[in-house]
């Protein structure tokens, strides 16, 4: 059955406590999990696992602090052993904190990111691992002929920032993209107005600018997005797509208000 899961029902049920990964999207063999998270503050992290047959990939694996946490929710899934990549948007601590010990699990393992953050990763103790460049190849194909779609968003925060796109189900995998700050959290937003604070509280420092923001949207021109999963905050269903993208549009940040009176016209 395609789609089993209703994101605006889970908004309404979801318990951060549950003791399982929760199931996001399920179709035939391809699905995507949230995995959970032990932090109980506002700047919690979210890793998603991508399962396509046998096949497994693990987004933005975060903190080395939260790797057991992180593999004991894969080993409900599949035998950890079997993820044959990760996909790191961009190299900071937690995203990619966890990089080596996931190395450890499976020293095959691909690791998906773009060639600016591949500069800088290997500072976690590891250089030699199985480097797919997304600059270089933009989709990765799975066995079954499903794909996924890398899309680069230079400077939202880091020059390499990349975002991914499940063609399957229509999620945009947006890393720090739309993240928000909150402590009164849930996993599914229901009310897009009062979102904006939060993620304000994130994009006002750490985005560049306003021209980074409408640059990455005029990439997205054409794709059908049915949820933004960001690495940071609560995922946005598709009822709120296009208030997401306005609000990416008009975001006035970083260098924005740093200095004002070199704005754009």
């Amino acid at each position: 059955m395609s789609n089993t899961v209703d994101l605006a029902e889970l908004s309404r049920t979801f318990n951060e406590r549950l003791d399982c990964p929760t199931l996001l999207y399920h179709e035939e063999q391809h699905a995507v999990y949230w995995l959970g998270t032990p932090e109980d503050s506002a700047f919690r992290c979210n890793t998603y696992l991508i399962t396509d047959g046998d096949e497994t990939i693990i987004v933005d694996p975060g903190g080395a602090e939260v790797f057991d946490f992180i593999r004991g929710r894969v080993e409900q899934i599949t035998d950890p052993k079997t993820v044959s990549a990760q996909i790191l948007c961009h190299q900071d601590p937690d995203v990619a904190g966890s990089m080596v010990k996931w190395l450890e699990v499976n020293p095959g393992m691909k690791v998906i990111t773009s060639t600016r953050t591949n500069v800088l990763i290997p500072h976690y103790g590891r250089d030699n691992y199985d480097f797919f460049n997304i600059t270089e190849f933009p989709r990765y194909t799975f066995s079954s002929g499903r794909c996924l779609r890398f899309i680069e968003a230079p400077f939202l925060h880091f020059p390499g920032a990349f975002t991914t796109y499940d063609e399957t189900s229509g999620f945009l995998f947006s890393g720090d993209i739309w993240a928000a700050i909150d402590m009164d959290w849930n996993l599914v937003i229901s009310d897009f107005h009062a979102h904006e604070f939060k993620m304000n509280l994130f994009h006002l420092d750490y985005m560049a600018a306003n021209a980074a923001a409408r640059g990455f949207l005029e990439r997205l021109h054409g794709i059908t997005i049915n949820a933004i999963l960001p690495q940071h905050g609560s995922v946005i269903p598709k009822a709120f797509i296009e208030d997401a993208f306005r609000y990416l549009y008009n975001l006035r940040c970083g260098l924005d208000i740093l200095y004002p009176e070199k704005k754009r016209k």
